[in-house]
């Protein structure tokens, strides 16, 4: 039966219970006490009569996107109304993912008689994946207070995380005005020889005669001049390693969450910047690959299978990559690796892979940080352990500079980021070696 009784139930009736101890020992609170009791009880069977003896029920619904956006915040609205002729409170449940881990997540609201009413919260999810939603709850009580009724509501759906396309549009729109500075992205403009073939003009004096097309001229009966621009056209690749080193975590999220947002990020501004994306990733093997495009489903392309990307527990191989890469991807193009090298010995048995890889194409390797290790070792020990401990956690940050210098050293571009500002520091490393 969905009847409940509230806190002021449980408050009265202890109450009550009290002035009969203390009647024990005062005879005359007897008498006040026994009326209480009746009127206490009165008050629950008026109550009870109120919220059952009708028969409207509330229509809830539950209103949001099909799909959520990974790491961001997702509205959920609830949409209900109070099907009583007075004034009530009401309480909400609303059965969300068991992903969420929220089993305290109540909504109170008061209501007029007959209101119509919305309320609405946030969701952040730290994985990609389906996520289900059940039940809505509803819990009704009138001005009385003493009981509650439940109603159950609601239709139960699932909706598609996907990784993180909430700021693709600003993003977007900041590429093509070129104003990436806005959101912390620099733009820096490139000086550069590399050009395509434009269109063929009469030759006016200043032109450069070396661009004089001859056939045409002769054609023409008049000198030609070849007009070239500024190439704008390159492929990229993001490439994810899926190896269990992407499975650490900083603020509920895997760095390989991060990378496949950043992922999505990097794609869709280099094709609003005139580029060609596209998407390998890889473990054990190279099983995920998308060519580089820019035509117009690309970004939904790369989205699906960024989508159905998983790590795996086993170790990466650099050498399948570097494979992989040479044969299937043979024009030079910028390749942005986004892994998790924690030692140097481990980065020194792939480095010559990245230097195959770097002498083909042009390669940024990203490495991560951890903020709070770096916010730990600025704070003054307070015990020996901890001072023990800072020492591990400056070995370890030690540890990730030496690997960023041996990159460099070896002519491999290195961008060393906190997890939490990768889309933004890869962009803005992407505008600087655009050219190459």
């Amino acid at each position: 039966m969905p009847l409940y009784f509230t806190l002021r139930f449980y408050l009265v009736a202890a109450i009550l219970v009290l002035l009969f101890i203390i009647s024990f020992f005062f005879p005359p609170l007897f008498i006040v006490t026994k009326v209480l009791t009746g009127l206490w009880v009165l008050a629950v069977i008026v109550d009870l009569a109120l919220l059952f003896i009708t028969r409207a029920k509330p229509d809830a619904e539950r209103a949001c996107s099909d799909r959520f956006s990974n790491g961001d915040e997702n509205e959920v609205k609830i949409e209900f109304c109070n099907p009583y002729s007075f004034k009530s409170r009401v309480e909400v449940i609303d059965e969300m993912p068991v992903e969420f881990q929220m089993r305290d997540f109540v909504m109170k609201d008061h209501l007029k008689a007959k209101q119509q009413h919305t309320i609405s919260y946030t969701l952040t999810p730290k994985k990609r994946g389906v996520y289900h939603f059940d039940r809505i709850r509803l819990f009704f009580s009138s001005p009385i207070g003493l009981v509650q009724r439940r109603f159950t509501c609601g239709t139960p759906f699932s909706v598609k995380v996907y990784p993180s396309y909430t700021h693709l549009s600003l993003y977007s729109l900041i590429a093509i005005h070129n104003k990436l500075d806005e959101v912390g992205i620099k733009r820096v403009r490139q000086v550069g020889a590399d050009t395509e073939y434009d269109q063929i003009k009469d030759y006016v004096q200043g032109d450069d005669y070396r661009n004089i097309n001859w056939k045409a001229s002769a054609r023409a009966y008049s000198l030609k001049v070849n007009v070239y621009q500024q190439e704008r056209s390159q492929n990229l690749y993001a490439v994810i390693d899926k190896g269990r080193m992407m499975q650490q975590a900083f603020n509920g999220m895997t760095f390989f969450e991060y990378a496949v947002n950043a992922s999505l990020a990097i794609s869709y501004v280099a094709m609003k910047k005139d580029d060609r994306s596209g998407l390998i990733s890889f473990a054990k093997e190279v099983d995920g690959f998308v060519p580089a495009a820019k035509q117009g489903g690309q970004m939904q392309c790369l989205m699906e299978q960024l989508y159905h990307e998983q790590t795996i527990f086993s170790e990466s191989d650099y050498s399948g990559l570097s494979s992989f890469l040479a044969a299937k991807v043979t024009k030079r193009s910028l390749v942005i690796l986004f892994a998790n090298f924690a030692t140097l010995n481990q980065l020194k048995r792939e480095l010559q892979y990245l230097r195959q890889i770097s002498r083909q194409h042009k390669l940024i390797v990203v490495i991560f940080k951890d903020r709070q290790m770096h916010e730990f070792v600025e704070l003054s020990p307070k015990n020996t352990e901890e001072y023990y401990q800072q020492i591990m956690v400056e070995q370890y940050i030690e540890e990730k500079d030496h690997i960023e210098r041996t990159l460099r050293q070896n002519g491999i571009i290195t961008l060393q980021t906190y997890p939490e500002n990768l889309s933004i520091n890869i962009i803005n490393k992407y505008l600087e070696v655009r050219r190459f």
